[in-house]
């Protein structure tokens, strides 16, 4: 826990310092964003039985610690720069922004002002569509309505087959998510399925599934 509390005492710290960069290509900000983003993917990916030290809900509460300070970081980047694309920290950067963006769930709000502030960018190739989907889906089911590109997934864990969360106009998908540069959806949630199968596979194998359910793809131009 020691650890927790320096590394939110630190980030503290780094919320005034990030107004205080240049408007130009911003190193500082770029390489802050990989370190923040790196410690978002490990707190995303483990569990508290993983750790071996804390309790579920004392897990839950250093999670949430953690989201909630980027949250304040990306906030305040919003605020003073807008959405950092490419020109600003570079794509690997912009990324990594984007992806704690993701996992801010618990303000939908930020997530709707960053993703109005991402839209612009995307005509001036300075930020990802993909991922400008992947958060118009998160958005749209944060706020109560069912998403357009199907890229939110919960699963039939009695066949372990990935499957949309709430979806809206599901014939009109594929063309949706070809517009902006994503896979067929039935492409998509068998990687998904597939993933699934593999991370939890002792566990299927234990109910007698020994491989994912898949969906038969599209054919070629349909």
């Amino acid at each position: 826990m020691k650890n927790l509390f320096l590394y939110l005492l630190i980030m503290g710290c780094c919320i005034g310092k990030v107004e205080a960069q240049s408007k130009k290509f911003n190193q500082a900000l770029a390489d802050s964003l990989i370190k923040w983003a790196s410690v978002d993917q490990t707190v995303a990916g483990f569990t508290s039985t993983q750790t071996n030290k804390l309790p579920p809900e004392k897990w839950q509460k250093y999670k949430d610690s953690i989201f909630q300070t980027h949250g304040r970081l990306l906030s305040n980047i919003l605020k003073h720069y807008g959405y950092p694309g490419y020109d600003l920290v570079g794509e690997k950067s912009s990324n990594a922004f984007w992806l704690m963006a993701q996992h801010s769930d618990y303000d939908p709000a930020l997530q709707e002002r960053i993703l109005a502030a991402m839209k612009p960018e995307l005509t001036k190739h300075n930020a990802d569509p993909k991922n400008f989907a992947y958060l118009t889906d998160r958005v749209r089911l944060n706020t109560g309505r069912k998403q357009l590109y199907g890229t939110q997934v919960t699963y039939r864990n009695d066949s372990c087959q990935a499957i949309p969360r709430a979806l809206t106009d599901s014939l009109a998908v594929n063309a949706r998510r070809k517009e902006i540069g994503l896979e067929p959806i039935e492409s998509y949630l068998n990687w998904i399925s597939q993933i699934h199968f593999e991370t939890n596979k002792s566990l299927f194998e234990q109910k007698g599934i020994h491989k994912p359910k898949l969906l038969p793809l599209p054919k070629p131009g349909a």
